[in-house]
């Protein structure tokens, strides 16, 4: 979560104020009273492990082994809280990691009153060697996000994105990491579907031509590439076809 976020959020709470945690194992937020997570409060703390915050929100654990829930948050049943029983529900770089984020944004209205959302930007999931050189994003990440307003919308990360400078920005493009949303009562949210090859690569290419478009020469050095490469399937084809149909 960015540092500023986490102070702003430790601000807005009162004192009698009961919080929830959603996906915190990597990085927990201290203030909070309860966790939700997949994994156990004996190895919480995962950023710091590569230097990240080992916590944010304070110095003292409000959350105690008996209070940090260990389920999986995806499975379609209830979370074991009360309708609205928590003043603010925080949820820091969870949803794009899981595979069902609509059930999740689902339960964190039924639970909360209020709270923050915070995940990577379009564009900086979207931009080559965040993790690797070849690839745009992190790879354990399932979903491009975009918020705008109090609406959350999401879209399958297609394997297609780390293939061509059309859709996906260069490794030295300066993306702004994180997008959040602060929300009280609820928020909206949905998956958007999108059909054919043709159609999902349109939209990632959308972002990149607002956004940073790819130089005509790269674009014509990729259809040449892609021309030689189908070369030697086209003759490992018509070899397997054999003579009477040649």
């Amino acid at each position: 979560m960015l540092p500023e976020h986490a102070e702003l959020i430790l601000q807005k709470l009162g004192a009698d104020d009961l919080v929830l945690d959603v996906g915190a194992w990597a990085s927990p937020f201290n203030r909070a009273q309860w966790v939700i997570d997949s994994q156990p409060y004996d190895t919480r703390g995962f950023y710091g492990s590569f230097g990240g915050p080992r916590s944010q929100g304070g110095d003292r654990e409000w959350f105690t082994p008996a209070t940090w829930v260990q389920r999986d948050i995806c499975a379609h049943h209830p979370w074991p809280f009360d309708d609205r029983q928590f003043d603010f529900v925080i949820c820091s770089h969870t949803l794009e990691d899981i595979r069902d984020p609509l059930w999740v944004c689902s339960e964190i209205l039924r639970v909360g009153k209020r709270g923050y959302i915070e995940v990577p930007s379009r564009a900086w999931e979207t931009t080559l060697g965040q993790e690797r050189p070849r690839m745009a994003g992190l790879s354990h990440h399932r979903w491009l996000i975009d918020i705008a307003a109090n609406h959350i919308e999401f879209i399958p990360k297609w394997h297609m994105i780390h293939t061509s400078r059309r859709v996906h920005l260069p490794a030295r493009f300066a993306a702004p990491p994180t997008q959040w949303l602060w929300w009280h009562d609820r928020f909206t949210f949905a998956e958007r579907e999108i059909h054919g090859l043709g159609a999902q690569e349109a939209e990632l290419e959308r972002l990149i031509e607002t956004t940073a478009p790819c130089p005509a020469w790269r674009r014509r050095g990729e259809a040449a590439a892609a021309g030689l490469k189908s070369v030697p399937r086209r003759v490992l084809r018509r070899l397997r076809a054999g003579p009477s149909n040649r």
